[in-house]
């Protein structure tokens, strides 16, 4: 009964064997490499570039008098109305001006009135032929220089009062109160370094930032102008400083005329909406724009090797022979695969898997990749047969 066993376990460790072929590999030639041509398909990425955020108008706000703040009304981050009031400064001096300018006024007045009836007196007096015309001419001018005067003290007047009224210091917009680095009892003036504060009417951001002159010829050779740039520029997005993007889309607007000499970039503007507040005016974030190609020579990663920075492929000729050949491809890409920009044309051969086993000038035979794939898959499983073979022999032995 043993021996039986024996021969039995035998004859199936032979006859797997047999079917295996002595390895559980692929059953296809060392030479034979998945080669795809190359075609165009169309192709969506993304630009970034660095922005900084503003509000849609910040004013700086500055004291138009001088003296000691006595009272602040808001506080950093609160919604204001355009008027309402922010700083109080001292008046005590100012009001004093007030009240001399109302003084002014008031004898300007009674001047004006002493000259009137000296005027009109006169006239009666002319008229009766008791005074002469140089009398009645001095009268009138007295009257004519009372009434300059009153004028001048009350435009005196109406400045005290002006100026005055620039002690309460107002918001000039409606917006967000921004840093308040004086507090009550700074002194303060039209000179001091800093402003009061900033108030930023933030409704619409202005979201700043550049692109390279490169990227703006680029724009400008396929739209005609800059203007018609713009105008078939995509929606943009903005990406926040917490990676996350902000849901409302937003408009490029705006385009520096000149380039900076510092960096080599045009300044560009992008309006977004601002509903909810969320963005406040100084902040930072990155502005996303995307673009379309409908004829982009697109290869997977796998299909290139790197060395120093550099990317290369395997081309096939005619002959099946491998080229190693250096590409290009666009700096954005999606982890998966490239566009290629220069090095590939269309109607070109390459190898898409097994590179690391290559050389160049090697001669390979092409195979579609789902042909390899379909001998890589039917290696896996007569692997996976062999394994378990193994194993119910080594069962049936007692190993």
């Amino acid at each position: 009964m043993k021996m039986k066993k024996s021969l039995f376990v035998t004859a199936v460790a032979v006859s797997l064997t047999a079917c295996s072929g002595g390895g559980g590999m692929p059953n296809f030639g060392n030479d034979e490499y998945p080669v795809e041509t190359i075609g165009t398909n169309s192709a969506s990425l993304q630009s970034t570039y660095p922005a900084t955020i503003r509000g849609i108008q910040d004013v700086q706000v500055r004291p138009k008098v001088s003296g000691f703040i006595t009272k602040v009304y808001v506080h950093e981050g609160q919604a204001v109305k355009a008027g309402q009031v922010l700083f109080a400064i001292d008046s005590e001096t100012y009001r004093a001006a007030v009240r001399q300018a109302q003084a002014g006024v008031n004898t300007a007045r009674a001047q004006l009135n002493t000259a009137r009836l000296t005027y009109e007196n006169n006239k009666k007096l002319f008229d009766k032929h008791v005074i002469g015309q140089f009398e009645l001419a001095t009268a009138q001018n007295s009257f004519a220089t009372a009434q300059a005067s009153l004028a001048q003290a009350e435009a005196s007047l109406a400045s005290a009062k002006e100026t005055l009224s620039w002690c309460l210091v107002k918001s000039p917009a409606a917006g967000v109160v921004g840093s308040l680095p004086y507090k009550a009892g700074a002194l303060v003036s039209a000179s001091s370094p800093d402003p009061l504060t900033t108030v930023s009417d933030v409704s619409t951001v202005e979201v700043f930032f550049s692109m390279s002159e490169r990227d703006i010829l680029g724009l400008t050779k396929t739209a005609g102008s800059v203007g018609e740039a713009l105008k078939e520029m995509p929606s943009v997005k903005l990406l926040l400083a917490d990676g996350t993007v902000y849901g409302h889309p937003g408009k490029v607007v705006k385009v520096s005329g000149v380039i900076d000499a510092a960096t080599g970039a045009y300044s560009i503007i992008a309006h977004f909406a601002n509903p909810e507040r969320l963005l406040k005016s100084g902040g930072a974030g990155q502005i996303v724009i995307p673009r379309t190609n409908s004829n982009a020579i697109v290869i997977p990663q796998e299909a290139t090797a790197s060395v120093q920075n550099k990317l290369f492929v395997y081309k096939v000729g005619k002959d099946n022979k491998v080229n190693y050949s250096e590409i290009k491809v666009d700096p954005q890409n999606d982890g998966n695969t490239y566009i290629v920009t220069s090095g590939l044309s269309v109607g070109d051969r390459i190898v898409v898997k097994g590179l690391t086993k290559l050389t160049d000038k090697m001669k390979i035979t092409p195979v579609t990749l789902a042909a390899y794939q379909k001998s890589i898959d039917d290696a896996a499983k007569l692997g996976a047969k062999q394994s378990s073979a193994s194993g119910f022999v080594g069962a049936m032995t007692g190993k």
